[in-house]
């Protein structure tokens, strides 16, 4: 079992920037896959991007490109979102997730790929 709890959620203005953490518990994470998603009322789960197992794999959606960056720190079992440029759009719950991998290098994009998910941080972005 792998526990996530994310932090660093909060108010932005537009043009600000955030720093989420994900951090892991119960099991190391140099054998999963992590991603970041988000959420906002009545809408599905988005995938934001994700990282492989060593760090040297990402990914990122389109809206998103530019602007955010996901990087880990295996020895401290962390993730980390960076988000640059907020914009109102951002506004969203955001969620990291892992899941146990072989391929040291993948791509997973949807939430049925990750196993464990944490509780969510809300990030605000006013305009």
């Amino acid at each position: 079992q792998v526990q996530l709890v994310e932090s660093g959620g909060g108010l932005v203005q537009a043009g600000g920037s955030l720093r989420l953490s994900c951090t892991a518990s119960g099991r190391s994470l140099m054998d999963y896959h992590m991603g970041w998603f988000r959420q906002t009322p009545g809408k599905e789960r988005e995938f934001v991007g994700d990282i492989s197992r060593t760090g040297v794999s990402t990914y990122y959606a389109d809206s998103v490109k530019g602007r955010f960056t996901i990087s880990r720190d295996n020895a401290k079992n962390t993730s980390s979102l960076q988000m640059n440029g907020l914009k109102p759009e951002d506004t969203a719950v955001y969620y990291c997730a892992a899941t146990p991998v072989i391929k040291p290098i993948t791509i997973m994009t949807t939430t049925r790929e990750y196993t464990y998910w944490g509780q969510g941080t809300q990030v605000t972005v006013s305009s």
